[in-house]
Order: structure tokens, then sequence, then C-alpha cells
């Protein structure tokens, strides 16, 4: 796996590519797909939330678990599906909820791409997975990694909204400065979950409320 990576992302996380866990990960990997297992999401888009969302332009962050693990759903962007993929339970829960809050029709596809693009950094804890093996990459080394890129936005930041949805999410909030930083946290979008405090949390709106009051540009939620 060479890592190919947004040019400011790179500059930032340039010692954490060098250290031997990130070198495992790879590794790991490179083994797992010459056993023939298949490895989501495709390697070209494994770092996709950093390239739609250069450090200088992050707003918002949205911590995903994991990657989907279905054939055609991972895109490395969290709870995001390409056009013409249905969107998966959790996602449907979120677009009810924008809904609900903003008033924003339920959109036809589950492509998050435009909200990347204006500053969200759709963020999953574990960039891979095995193909129908949920979690199966959660070992290998990623947490560290990600939990790098947390503490880096907040130590480069300011005024970042941090949206932890559950409570693998909410465990990331001591990675945080949350004298610069707004937290927003509520239950996982779900089924499980959503009835719990999810439906309701009017998170979508928070959040540009406290972007306007920072002088910071609204996210324009809208697919």
């Amino acid at each position: 796996m060479s890592v190919k990576i947004e040019e400011s992302w790179k500059e930032v996380l340039e010692d954490e590519f060098k250290k031997p866990y990130f070198k495992q990960i790879t590794e790991h990997i490179k083994t797992e797909k010459a056993q023939g297992k298949t490895i989501y999401p495709p390697g070209p888009l494994i770092f996709n939330a950093f390239k739609h969302t250069p450090v200088d332009h992050v707003k918002v962050v949205i911590l995903g678990q994991d990657p989907y693990h279905g054939p055609g759903q991972a895109m490395g962007l969290s709870f995001s599906v390409p056009k013409g993929v249905p969107p998966p339970p959790s996602l449907v829960n979120i677009f009810k909820e924008l809904h609900d809050d903003v008033g924003i029709p339920i959109p036809k596809n589950g492509d998050l791409t435009p909200w990347a693009d204006q500053g969200v950094m759709l963020l999953n804890a574990s960039l891979t997975v095995r193909a129908h093996e949920p979690m199966s990459h959660s070992k290998i080394g990623w947490h560290n990694f990600t939990n790098c890129v947390i503490s880096t936005i907040s130590e480069l930041k300011e005024n970042v909204v941090f949206l932890l949805w559950g409570k693998f999410a909410q465990e990331k909030r001591e990675l945080i400065d949350t004298k610069k930083h707004h937290i927003l946290k509520a239950a996982h979008p779900s089924p499980l979950s959503a009835n719990n405090g999810f439906f309701g949390c009017q998170h979508f709106s928070k959040t540009n409320t406290y972007l306007m009051k920072n002088g910071i540009d609204p996210i324009d939620w809208a697919l």
C-alpha cells in the first residue's frame, strides 16, 4: 500500500508514516491481499477523506468507526456511499435528522463528497476493512494513526465542531482541546440506537450556529 495522501496532510503527518506501526499496517494489508482477501475501500480511496478536506479547510469532523464492508459501499468517507448505492440504515437516519433539523429534502443519493469538499472531515477510526467482516482491521494500527489525526486537528485548528455520535466516537473526546473547539455528542445514528438521542439532536443546525458565531462560513448540508 503506497501512501498517496493530500499534500498538507502529508506534511503534518510525515512523522506518523515513518513509525513502525504504520509500516505494520501496510504490510498487514499487503499480506491479506496476497492471500486473496478483498479489502475495502479500494486502495486509491483509503485516504479519500484527506483528499477532499485539506488541513486548512477542516471546519467539522464527523467520526465513524469502520468502513462499510459490503461490495461497492466504502469510499473512504465516513457514512458515505457512492452515487447509485442505496444509503445504509445509519445514513438513512442521518438524512432523516437532517430533514427534521434544517428542512432539507431527503437526498436521493448517499454520496457525502459535497460535505467533505466544504470542510467536513468524514473520518473513520479504521481506514480499511476486510469484505463482510466488520471491525476486522480495528486492531492493526489504524486507531494510532487516526487518533493522531484528531489530535493534529485539535492542535493546529481553532473552532472546529466535532460531531461525536455513539460511545466509540465519544471516547475520542480526550484527544480534543475543548477550550478551542466545540463538541456535540449524541447517540449513534444506527437503527439500534438512533431513538436514544440521535433523532432530535439538531447537530446540523447547531454546527452552523457555532461556525457563524465564530465568523466561519456555514456548511450547506444539501446534497
